[in-house]
């Protein structure tokens, strides 16, 4: 259900970045994302929340206590209101006065500059207080939730690219007040969904000091973590925007996008894996902890990368498909972000199996460390007057040298992970995307760019991918039940 909600939203939201980089031009397009780029700078805040409340639920789910699990939600909750408070007080001092005197934008655009960003202070509040309802439909396991609500979000996301082309005005200002419109109705129907069917997210004031304190505990030393990942990613916006300015910021941006999407679609894929393997570690079951995380890694990587191998292979015509005349640097951008966003998807799995043991305090110091050092040396090497995918290039190394860290970590922290084995299926996995992303390749050798190549070429790849996958990645039982399973939905009878 979660891979079907992303390939559907994968593709309205490739569709519709196209007509608005059309409608709202180039330098507009990469206005915008700076502009929200200076509110998601205190997102970091919430970000360490967000894993806590997740972690917390889902943990005490798995203990089968109804009364605390109950008592979790509202303390939450209680503490991303106040968290939303937190960032609307910085957003409107210091990132006001960051937005208006520091970042590079044309004296002409600084009026709609300032109204995206209050729209996008306001989408944040709503985003941040609708945390604890997210983590009760993942701790319940209700996937299919999002499949349904993702189906009017794709609705009204094709209705705000109508309206953008028919509405007269300043585009800029119109774009930002539909997208608030949206989040704020996507919002209310996930609150609206979790009212009727869980007792515990009707609030309730609840201060409970002993689990408030393990939850904030927590997102302490994830805040670091979050603080340093947002640092980078939004730093990368800022480094462009000063040594290149929006025009390559729209570029960027149009990397973001993809990265964000397959991103989402990896995340969403591994939140199927999330409740189950916090809830085995919490009831100790060792054994049923590790094969969950082995298989999150082969899934979410292999799935992942049936869609980046072609995409990386073929990446200049996809673009001007889609976006028919990209800016500059974007077909450079993408490619070598999706190789990044490769390691993140695996770091995703291990990351889950050390929110598991509830101990952060390593992998947000260490990890959160890596992620700052990479905005140093990119900026080094801009200021050596190298070209703008240096940038992208630190983030990749970054990412790699976190991955290898946090296998350290969770072994050192959860004694009953093989990590061994999840370093060779990791391996493994690498090897397929390069296999792949080698037979996506082959066609362009004997056709001429266009939508055939494309199809041969995503046909190669996808087919080595699960041959590869079936033989190498699964063992003899896993197969066995895979089969049982596809027999089953196609019912095929022996």
């Amino acid at each position: 259900m979660l891979y079907a909600r992303m390939l559907l939203s994968m593709a309205v939201s490739l569709y519709t970045s196209r007509v608005v980089l059309e409608v709202l031009g180039v330098d507009d397009y990469g206005l915008y994302s700076v502009t929200g780029g200076v509110v998601a700078m205190f997102a970091f805040i919430n970000g360490s929340m967000s894993g806590a409340t997740s972690r917390f639920l889902t943990y005490e789910m798995g203990l089968g206590n109804a009364e605390r699990l109950r008592d979790t939600f509202n303390s939450a909750l209680l503490v991303h209101i106040g968290v939303a408070a937190i960032i609307l007080v910085f957003a409107e001092t210091i990132g006001l006065w960051f937005l208006n005197c520091k970042l590079s934008i044309p004296e002409e655009s600084m009026t709609a500059a300032n109204w995206v960003y209050q729209f996008s202070i306001v989408a944040s509040l709503v985003t941040i207080t609708q945390v604890p309802y997210n983590a009760c439909i993942i701790a319940h396991e209700n996937m299919n939730v999002y499949a349904y609500i993702e189906i009017a979000n794709v609705l009204m996301k094709l209705g705000i690219v109508y309206l953008l082309v028919v509405i007269g005005g300043n585009k800029l200002i119109i774009y930002g007040i539909l997208v608030l419109v949206v989040n704020i109705i996507v919002a209310s129907l996930y609150r609206i969904y979790c009212l009727r069917k869980f007792s515990e997210s009707h609030f309730r004031y609840v201060f409970d000091k002993s689990i408030l304190k393990p939850m904030l505990s927590f997102s302490g030393w994830d805040l670091y973590g979050n603080m340093c990942v947002t640092a980078r990613t939004q730093g990368i916006v800022m480094l462009i925007n000063v040594f290149f300015g929006v025009a390559v910021n729209a570029a960027a941006s149009i990397a973001t996008t993809v990265f964000s999407t397959l991103s989402s679609f990896a995340s969403n894929i591994i939140m199927a894996f999330r409740p189950q393997i916090i809830k085995q570690y919490a009831a100790g079951e060792s054994e049923e902890f590790n094969k969950l995380l082995m298989n999150c890694i082969k899934f979410s990587g292999t799935l992942f990368l049936i869609l980046a191998a072609p995409l990386i292979a073929e990446a200049g015509y996809i673009l001007n498909l889609w976006l028919k005349n990209p800016p500059e640097y974007s077909v450079s951008f993408c490619s070598i972000c999706l190789a990044a966003t490769f390691v993140i998807v695996l770091n995703y799995s291990i990351a889950i199996g050390i929110h598991a043991t509830g101990k952060v305090k390593a992998i947000s110091v260490i990890s959160g460390t890596f992620y700052l050092l990479m905005l140093p040396a990119a900026w080094i090497m801009l200021r050596h007057d190298m070209a703008p995918q240096v940038v992208f290039y630190a983030m990749t190394v970054s990412n790699i040298i976190i991955y290898i860290s946090n296998i350290i970590i969770l072994k050192r922290q959860a004694p009953v992970f093989d990590a061994w084995h999840a370093s060779r299926i990791s391996i493994a996995t690498a090897l397929i995307f390069g296999a792949a992303t080698a037979a996506a390749m082959i066609p362009s050798a004997f056709m001429d760019t266009g939508f055939l190549r494309l199809l041969v070429s995503i046909s190669f790849s996808t087919t080595l991918t699960w041959l590869l996958f079936w033989f190498f990645m699964l063992d003899s039982s896993s197969r066995k039940t895979m089969k049982t399973s596809i027999k089953k939905k196609l019912k095929i009878h022996n």
